[in-house]
Parts: C-alpha cells; structure tokens; sequence
C-alpha cells in the first residue's frame, strides 16, 4: 500500500462515518424507518452493549455467557475487561430496567473495587464501544444545528467562543447533543414518539423527556420572535426550515455525548457538573437584562456526557459532587443559574476504590441522622473483584508485560492450557548499548499468575483432599482430572459467601516483580547457552514471596497466609515441568493413534458380539490377543493373571464396559452407518486413553533405557545413553513446547535433580 492508497482508505472511513446534515423532515423519516436511532441514553448504551453480541465463557468453574463488547472488540481488545463477567451482566441487567422504566430510574450505577480490577478499563471499553458503534448504520447519533442569519434585521451570528464567524460557519451545533426531536412541542413530540414505537421492535420504547438546551433555545426563540413580527403564519415550519435548522450526525467521544470527571478536575461543584459563564462574553452577549446561555462554556461533565453517558472517576475525590448530582438521575435537570435551566439525558456512573465506600459510611452511626443515607440509597453498586481464573489471570499479567492486547476465546481447554504455559520473549536493554532478549521459560507466566490466584481464594470451602491450587483449577477449567477419573465443579457444595477475589496479591504488584527480573542477570552460566537471561518459573515465585515482606499493601498475616501458599504452586509447577521433560523423553515411545483406534474398535465389536472388517474386507471376530496385549503392555492396567488365556477376566470386562464403551457415545457407534470408522470418534474423550496417548512415568523410562542415569544429566559423558538421551529430550522440549535450548537446559536439570534423589 502506498501512500496515497492510505489516504483513500481514510477518506472511505471517514465517508462511511458522517452523513450530511437532513432537514428535521428527513430525520423524522428515517427515524421511522429506524426507531433504534432515537434512542434515550441508556437504551442507546443498552444497544451498543447487545449489538457486540455474546460469548460463552468459563469463571469459577460455571458457563456464563458473556457480553462480547466488554471484550473491547472495536479496540482489537485493547482494554477488554477480563473476568468479572457476572458483575457485567448485572450492571446490563441494570441497564435494561433504567432503559424500560422499570423503577431503577433514580440510581446512579456504582462500580466498586480494589485497584487493577479492571474499573478502568470499563470506562476505556465504553468510550471505545460507544464510539465505534455510533459510526455504524445501527448506532448513528444525531443532534440539531442552528444559523439564525437573515432572519431579521441585526440578527447577527450566534457564537459560544470568542470569535464570530460568518457565511456556512454561522451553523452552531448544540453544545449538548440535543435529540432533534427536542425540537417539537411536548404534544406533537409525544405524538411522534407513540408513532415511533409503534414501528420499533423492540420491547423497551423509546423516551424523550428532556427539552432543548438553552443554547438552543435561544435560537429557537429568536427565530420564532423574527418571524412571529413579520406575520408568519406556519411558524414551526418557517423557524425549523432547512436555511435554519439542520439535523446532523456526530462521532461520539469523549467531550460529545461521553462526559468524563476525573480525580485532577478542579473548579466549583457547578462548573465541574454544567461549565461556566465567561465574563467577557455576558457582556458582549447581554441578551434583554439576563444571562445568555450562549455565553456560557458547556464543558461540564454533565454537558459533554449529555445525550448518553456521564462517567465520574475516582468518586472519592469528588464526594462534594455527588450530593449535587442526585436531582439530575431524579428530575433529568440541573441549573446554570436562576432561571436557566437544561433538562439532561445521560447514563450515570461512578466509579470508585473501597475509600468511597467508607467516606459514605462515616455517619453511619447516626442512623435515621445519617446525611449520606439518600446519596447511599440511590447508589447501586456493583463491585469488580480481582481474577480467580488462571487463564485469565494469565492473560491479564501478558497485557502487562508486552503490548499483546488479543483476548483468548480458546475452543477447548487444551487449546487455553497451551496458551497459559506458553513462554515470553521479551527485549530489555541492560546498558546503553546492549538490548539482550529476555525469556520468561514455559510455565512462568502460569506460576506467577496461578500464584496470585490462589492467594485470592478462600480456603474455607474447599473440599478435602484438595487444595487452593486444585480450586483454582476447578475454576478456571470447571473440572479436575487425575488419570480417567474426573472431579466436577457440581460434585462438591461451594460456600457462595466465599470471599473469593475480595483481596490476594494483585496484577501490578506480580507486574512489578517480573519486570525487575528482567533488568537482572541471573547467577547462573552455561558455556555454550545464555542461562543467564532466562526467567524460570521459581525465579519469579521466589520474588514473588520474598518481596511481600517491603510491599506496603499487604498487612503481616497477609504475608504470612501469602509466603505459605507459595509452596503448593512450586509443586504444581514442578508437576508441569516433569510432564514436559518426561514426554520429551518419550516422544517416540508413544503409542500411536491408529493402534489405540483399533484397540477401542475391537472393544467395541467385543462388547457388541460383532465382527470388524480387516484389511482384506472379510468380516472376523475381534482378536483377543490384540486387546490383551494393549491393555498390558500400553494401558499398564493388567497383568497376565487378569486373563485365562487370551480370555478377559471380570475385572477387565468391567474395565472395557466402564472405562472404555462407555466414555464415549455409544448411541454414535450404534447408529454408524456404512462409511463410519472409529477414526471418526475423537479417542482423546476417552479419559484412560487420553492419559496412554500422552503420559508416561519414570518406570517407564527406566524400563526403555536400562543405562540412563538422571544423575549424569547435568554434563553427561560423551557416548554413554543418558547424553544421548539428553540430546533428543532437549531438541523434543524446543520442538513440543516452545522452549528454547537454554530454558529446556534449565527446566530438565532441575527435574533431573528431584528424580535423581529417588532413582535407586
């Protein structure tokens, strides 16, 4: 693409984006053409959110369907919010009852967390949804602009700035994004609106209920003043001409139609809410002995977020305000000054950490005497917590640490394992000359954000026999597996008091410790490989632990209940680390798909009294032999003395029938017709043949390579097994699991040096 092809691209979008302004005849037209354009506030911000459409997801072990906008899908997940979904869906729950009218009108929508929960990035993920949308078909904007020239003599031109302007640019915009159907008199607007919902289909109606603002106001009444003097009989018709008033559609933004306060906002609780007068336009613009609304500034945040949303941050910095802003969710009004009114539309939220909370409750003890007891009853809070997923968690520390911004929308658990344990390369410049490539190996992301997770999690009720780390587990993937048995999130009674995600080390304090890591050149050497620049999965659990005793926002039996969870993890990891050296070792030792297929059809035939077809078409029984021999030499679950002959005992029938037949849909080998093979039926749902295409134990290597000695393994003498041994392991680990010669040198030397302990 060159450069020119670049502009034309912007130009397209740009085209796509804004249309020409229509007359209000045209608007009302298309508004019945499509009701959706007109929405109120939150029904336009409930339509965004519903538009993005819905996603299944796991959290805490459960199904939830979630909300793709939040996914930040128009942003390339830029600021996609992760976990907390069932707040999520509460807070658009919320929404569709304030859009309905159905009681919820006067709440202000609180959202309440501890720091890097992702509040934050809510409000990043609306500004970008909502902008994105309404440059869409479905989601236009629009609002109304003025030009009152030629309208009389000495007319003149509007303005709010400081400069007036003439010709095509005497067209004022609203500097509130008033809804063209403000423009008609309450009765023919209610009319309208009736008409409009009729044709819409949606449930819940569209509402107008505010008037114009009294900038356009203004305009509005002069021009109808103008015409009214010369005798104009259709004075709607004449002040709202095409010459005068035009409809146009506008890119919401922060400033249009988003207001957004944050904590460094200063000014009077009026001027941060509505904006304020500008002393040299009053006197330019004293309008019949009062205050013109024309010489007022309109950068509140209650004007810029009219129309759709008003996001107020950092709520506890802003305590004197919200008194202030409990008539506007009310009444939908707020004041500029005595007698100057605007009606406003806008979505309320507020987003606050837990000072917020104990800044309301402050007079609590006085009871029926608390001053805050009507700003806390309109609050309806709605609390993020950290992340008590482990892909999640995961995923979150990667955004981090690189400029990654995917979210992961894996297809199977297999799929988002693999992206868990995956490692991270990552360029770091140690001097001001060298940039040198820092790996954080396989499993070290997943150890430091399973390490987090699991110190978010309530002990309480977890069952026995298992552990944080087997919660956090059940978690993120629902279920449990230990060889073919299967533990499932439904077979245990959870606590839904738990205080799970309510505290635990968070995000930014495991960001923090990695990047420091990096900057360090770890204390170890290799003459050939750069050990030094490798990050391995304990470096990062050890000054994870080790630096919660200098980080100040933990208390002393955080730390204690922290340092002692670390253990658990390390031997979680360690566990990965062993399978992947050990499947690397028996890479080519593994039984192939095509013999366990056939395995699993003569099973099948067996158990069905029926014959298979062999290689030559003839029909024949199932081979006796061949089923004994798998399950003793591949499954390792009988010994000779499991059979009379070829003859299967109880215990293996039982096994066949329960472990075998039926794990997978029997119904599906039934009903086969005449082009089914058991190639077609997936052998990995079958648990005890999920584990023999796979796992292996130490057994197993000890019996295949009789010379191999893990103790050798560090440095190996030249010709003997185990550096042989060694060599293909590293190469499998690299080829297998991404690992780089280097981590591969470093993950299997510290597993050799656990196995070597309990080789004799």
């Amino acid at each position: 693409m060159d450069g020119n092809e670049f502009i034309d691209a912007a130009d397209r979008a740009l085209e796509e984006t804004y249309e020409a302004p229509m007359s209000l005849g045209e608007y009302v037209d298309l508004v019945l053409e499509k009701p959706g354009i007109a929405a109120h506030a939150s029904k336009y911000l409930l339509s965004a959110i519903e538009a993005a459409g819905t996603r299944t997801v796991i959290e805490e072990g459960e199904e939830k369907e979630r909300y793709r906008f939040f996914d930040d899908p128009h942003n390339d997940g830029e600021h996609a919010i992760l976990g907390n979904t069932d707040t999520l869906n509460t807070f658009v729950d919320d929404l569709r009852s304030i859009a309905a009218s159905r009681g919820k009108g006067e709440k202000i929508i609180w959202l309440d967390g501890p720091t890097a929960t992702g509040k934050s990035e809510l409000k990043r993920c609306l500004i970008n949804g909502l902008r994105e949308f309404s440059k869409t078909d479905a989601g236009r904007r629009y609002t109304v602009e003025w030009n009152i020239a030629g309208a009389g003599e000495g007319s003149g031109a509007m303005t709010y700035g400081d400069e007036p302007v003439t010709d095509e640019d005497d067209w004022y915009e609203s500097p509130v994004q008033s809804h063209p159907l403000t423009v008609f008199p309450e009765e023919v607007r209610r009319d309208l609106l009736r008409r409009i919902n009729d044709v819409n289909d949606d449930h819940v109606d569209i509402r107008v209920e505010s008037d114009l603002d009294p900038f356009c106001r203004e305009a509005y009444e002069f021009l109808e003043e103008q015409y009214r003097r010369e005798g104009i009989e259709d004075l709607f018709s004449a002040v709202t001409a095409p010459k005068h008033l035009r409809v146009k559609n506008f890119v919401v933004d922060v400033g249009r139609g988003i207001g957004v306060l944050h904590s460094e906002d200063d000014g009077s609780p009026k001027e941060r809410l509505v904006g304020s007068w500008m002393a040299g336009m009053l006197r330019e613009l004293d309008s019949r002995g009062r205050k013109n609304p024309q010489a007022f500034s309109y950068d509140g945040v209650l004007s810029q977020g009219n129309g759709l949303l008003t996001v107020v941050e950092d709520a506890a910095q802003h305590a004197d305000l919200l008194q202030k802003l409990l008539n506007v969710p009310d009444e939908g009004r707020v004041k500029l000054d005595k007698g100057i009114g605007m009606d406003i539309d806008t979505q309320m939220i507020i987003i606050s950490n837990p000072d917020l909370e104990a800044r309301l409750n402050q007079h609590a003890d006085r009871e029926g005497q608390d001053p805050l007891k009507a700003l806390k009853r309109r609050l309806d809070k709605h609390e993020f917590t950290y992340l008590t997923n482990l892909s999640l968690e995961a995923q979150l520390l990667r955004r981090e640490l690189t400029n990654e911004t995917e979210v992961w929308t894996a297809r199977s658990w297999e799929e988002l394992e693999g992206w868990i344990r995956e490692p991270l390369h990552i360029h770091v410049r140690d001097s001001e000359t060298a940039v040198n490539e820092k790996e954080l190996a396989p499993h070290a992301v997943e150890a430091a954000a399973l390490y987090a997770v699991v110190t978010r999690l309530d002990g309480e009720d977890v069952p026995g026999g298992l552990d944080l780390v087997d919660k956090a587990l059940l978690f993120d993937r629902g279920y449990l597996q230990e060889g073919d048995e299967r533990i499932e999130m439904d077979d245990f009674d959870w606590n839904d008091d738990a205080d799970d995600g309510e505290g635990g080390i968070p995000v930014t304090y495991t960001r923090d410790v990695i990047a420091d890591l990096l900057h360090v050149e770890q204390d170890r050497y290799h003459t050939d490989l750069p050990v030094e620049h490798v990050v391995m999965p304990r470096d990062i659990l050890n000054a994870m632990a080790e630096g919660l005793g200098d980080a100040p926002v933990f208390s002393s039996s955080e730390r204690v209940e922290f340092e002692n969870q670390v253990v658990a993890v390390k031997n979680h990891v360690f566990g990965q680390q062993e399978d992947d050296v050990l499947r690397a070792i028996m890479r080519d030792k593994r039984v192939d798909e095509a013999t366990v297929e056939e395995y699993i059809e003569h099973v099948y035939a067996w158990e069905a009294d029926e014959q298979i077809e062999n290689e030559r078409g003839e029909l024949v029984d199932p081979d006796p032999l061949k089923m004994k021999v798998f399950e003793i030499e591949h499954l390792g679950r009988f010994g000779e003395d499991s059979y009379d002959g070829d003859e299967p005992s109880e215990a293996v029938e039982a096994f066949r029938t329960d472990k075998i037949i039926t794990a997978l849909n029997r119904h599906a080998w039934r009903n086969r017709d005449d082009e089914f093979r058991i190639s077609d039926v997936n052998v990995k749902q079958i648990p005890v043949i999920e584990s023999v295409l796979g796992s292996h134990d130490w057994e197993d290597v000890r019996r295949t390579f009789e010379d191999f000695d893990p103790r050798q393994w560090d440095e190996p003498p030249s010709g003997t097994e185990t550096a042989s041994v060694k060599e293909t392991t590293i190469e499998n680990m690299c080829e297998m699991f991404d690992y780089t010669a280097a981590s591969a040198e470093l993950t299997s030397r510290h597993v050799m040096n656990q196995v070597s302990y309990k080789w004799d």
